[in-house]
């Protein structure tokens, strides 16, 4: 038996094979949990991606910054689960302006599209899926170390921060609720989204040189294992935790 049997999991943020909300979702299914997805914008894409996990979930269309379809997403859930477990936020998206090393001449309208996607929307996640889960559950969002500032990461890794921090008060207004909110803060996998920012090849030598237990960037699984995880009733008492999957870097200097 799975660790996460007869949960119900609603996964975001699946794009490729390479995503770590792929690997979440094949992870989830072979731990016995019926997963339902969510997509934004290449929707024939992601249902066709979702084609190649262990048992083809349904895929919703939801994009964080439309109050219409956050309003209508436990309807839409609902349509194919009868109520949720767990919800996994692993969304991210900044314009090219807040990023590449441009951060003193990012206009706020880029700057507030990169708190919206990345932090806020946690907040309306969750909110949006409250209905479904009536005897508490469990919420992990994506995280990417936000303690440090990073090469060409700019904006987004101030939309980082927020994120840690609105997972802190979720977890505080939550908790009475039994609803767990953490965080799985990964090492750098070469994702599509990865691909995007600027200056990503600065991070692959950092992780090469430092990880004290290595790190592979061709390898998502390590980090939605710690998902999975966080999902189970292993960490019961666990919420507003920001856990590292990065090798170790976390934790050592130079």
């Amino acid at each position: 038996m799975g660790i996460l049997e007869g949960k119900r999991v609603l996964v975001t943020g699946v794009l490729t094979e390479s995503s770590f909300a792929f690997h979440v979702a094949r992870l989830a299914q072979l731990e016995g949990a019926t997963v339902v997805l969510t997509g934004f914008g290449r929707l024939s894409l992601v249902e066709r991606i979702a084609k190649r996990l262990p048992e083809p979930p349904p895929v919703i269309e939801l994009d964080v910054q439309s109050t219409e379809q956050l309003d209508s997403l436990a309807e839409r859930v609902g349509e194919h689960v009868d109520g949720l477990d767990g919800v996994v936020h692993s969304i991210g998206f900044a314009p090219q302006t807040a990023l590449g090393g441009a951060f003193l001449e990012t206009p706020f309208e880029d700057v507030s599209t990169a708190i919206h996607v990345n932090a806020f929307s946690l907040k309306s996640l969750t909110m949006a899926t409250l209905p479904l889960m009536k005897d508490g559950g469990s919420v992990v969002g994506l995280d990417f170390d936000a303690q440090v500032a990073w090469p060409g990461y700019d904006w987004m890794g101030v939309a980082k921060a927020g994120l840690e921090a609105t997972a802190r008060y979720l977890a505080k207004y939550l908790g009475e609720k039994n609803i767990r909110v953490n965080l799985i803060s990964a090492g750098p996998v070469k994702t599509m989204a990865a691909r995007s920012i600027p200056g990503f090849s600065d991070f692959e030598g950092v992780w090469d040189q430092r990880a004290p237990l290595g790190w592979d960037l061709g390898d998502p699984e390590p980090a939605a294992r710690g998902v999975v995880a966080l999902l189970s009733d292993w960490f019961p008492k666990t919420t507003g935790e920001v856990i590292h999957v990065d090798g170790g870097v976390h934790a050592v200097g130079a």
